[in-house]
């Protein structure tokens, strides 16, 4: 697949007016994590995976930044994002069910998603099958002990099909992640597991890909994206963005506000 600068910042400025509109009809919540992956999702969906890939939402919460990359690929219609967080609807705020395009497995409860990325990357490695598997996380849910246990198992059994994207905000459900565990930036940590950590401004198209595609060598590869929670709202780096649903302040003042970074 090929990368093009402008058509990328042309589908991310449609993605964000979309998952805006979105989340203010809807009144749900979650908007800031949302909005700090969502360029991530775009160029990884858009200029990096192929049909034969495989991707993990492990950052459940953040099923409205999935959908809305699903529908700027033809995959969800405008009616069926509408039901969005809405009873019988088949695109719930954490995702689940069967009526979710490529979805493998529900999440929601954190953690969960690099161990399940790491099974079908060594299931593909010992099938000889050509497919990489991407999975997005919080770096809050690296507070969990399952996200190192498939971190050194990746790392041991030379997963170099598998790439974990870190979607680091320094914001959690309770305060920042330096207040909570004393942790602001992952690198270290994951680099003194024998793994290389590339970290990149996840709000810069051109860097999330020159990450995404550089070669893995012999490992899995380990991206961490320096992002802003809300980004580009009223709430933005702030807990709020987090739980609270768009005032028509802040809706409006998004919507304005909307620009690529060039």
């Amino acid at each position: 697949m090929k990368y093009s600068k402008l058509v990328i910042f042309k589908k991310i400025l449609d993605c964000k007016k979309r998952l805006i509109q979105l989340h203010h009809h809807s009144n749900s919540g979650h908007i800031g994590s949302n909005l700090s992956c969502l360029d991530a999702l775009v160029v990884l969906h858009h200029s990096v995976m192929l049909d034969n890939d495989r991707f993990i939402l492990s950052k459940g919460h953040s099923a409205g930044a999935l959908y809305i990359t699903l529908w700027s690929l033809g995959r969800i219609t405008d009616d069926q994002l509408d039901s969005f967080s809405k009873d019988d609807s088949f695109f719930p705020g954490h995702p689940s069910g069967t009526g979710i395009p490529g979805l493998l497995f529900p999440t929601g409860s954190l953690g969960h998603g690099p161990s399940i990325s790491a099974g079908l990357a060594l299931a593909s490695k010992t099938q000889n099958l050509d497919r990489k598997i991407y999975c997005l996380c919080s770096d809050g849910e690296w507070q969990e002990g399952s996200c190192w246990e498939a971190l050194i198992f990746s790392v041991h059994n030379k997963l170099s099909n598998l790439t974990i994207l870190i979607d680091q905000n320094g914001l959690q459900g309770f305060g920042t992640t330096e207040e909570v565990i004393s942790c602001s930036d992952l690198t270290a940590r994951i680099s003194s597991f024998g793994v290389p950590v590339l970290k990149c401004n996840g709000h810069d198209p051109g860097q999330i890909y020159d990450a995404l595609a550089s070669p893995n060598e012999d490992l899995p590869k380990i991206i961490i994206l320096q992002t802003c929670k809300g980004n580009g709202t009223l709430f933005e780096n702030k807990l709020e963005s987090h739980y609270l649903p768009f005032s028509s302040e802040n809706y409006n003042f998004s919507l304005s506000n909307l620009e690529p970074v060039l």
